[in-house]
């Protein structure tokens, strides 16, 4: 039986915020002074412009070069940028994410145990709302990557009987995240196997009994590590 123990109270998840990180900000990106908050998977060049502070010609010349990957809408000359590609140019050439307001994380949660998919759910959910899924199979979480597009992952390594590095490996091919945290949680590892799991392409570890707010600080751990 695995116990999850939601915390005494609201004060015992203290909600913090991430440390700011330093950028080197060349003169040619200042800091804007806007932020926009988008929870869409996808933007426009109008978009992009807005938050990279540039023209939309900038924009359009970074997607012809190939610098900045999308896709142009079939018919037109739109053009439409996925916010992964976003993030991975805006870090790659330095320049300042300033302009996009953290959003909620989302979450799935794969695990065989309902009362651990639906405790920690409704825990993150109506505590952190944070947006939340769950899985009951590997399968189940192949279809929920794909579609529910999640920036974490909290994953029972014996999901199915099979092994982590089998999981972690279902869940990347279904991804096109390449920020994706997997969290891995089991009670049955040794110190030395758990260990294991971040040569496997895990971010985080759980042991399992553990209680709600272990789950949040992993989370929030994990978080950081992708900003």
């Amino acid at each position: 039986m695995i116990e999850i123990k939601p915390p005494r109270s609201r004060t015992d998840v203290p909600l913090r915020r991430p440390p700011a990180t330093l950028v080197n900000r060349a003169p040619d990106w200042p800091l804007r002074g806007e932020i926009m908050a988008l929870d869409r998977d996808v933007l426009t060049t109008g978009e992009v412009a807005k938050i990279c502070n540039v023209a939309p010609r900038t924009v359009s010349k970074w997607f012809d070069a190939g610098q900045l990957k999308g896709y142009r809408i079939p018919g037109s000359k739109d053009r439409r940028i996925p916010m992964s590609e976003l993030r991975r140019f805006m870090k790659a050439h330095g320049i300042p994410m300033d302009g996009l307001a953290p959003s909620s994380p989302r979450v799935l949660i794969a695990d065989d145990e309902q009362e651990v998919l639906d405790a920690l759910a409704s825990v993150l959910r109506d505590q952190k709302g944070y947006e939340v899924e769950t899985a009951g199979t590997s399968f189940a979480a192949g279809i929920a990557v794909e579609r529910f597009k999640p920036s974490i992952v909290l994953l029972d390594v014996h999901l199915d009987g099979g092994e982590g590095r089998d999981v972690a490996r279902l869940i990347r091919a279904g991804s096109d995240n390449p920020d994706i945290r997997l969290i891995g949680m089991s009670g049955r590892l040794t110190d030395g196997q758990a260990q294991g799991l971040y040569g496997a392409g895990f971010h985080g570890f759980l042991k399992k009994p553990f209680q709600i707010r272990s789950v949040i600080d992993a989370i929030e751990q994990v978080t950081r590590l992708a900003a």
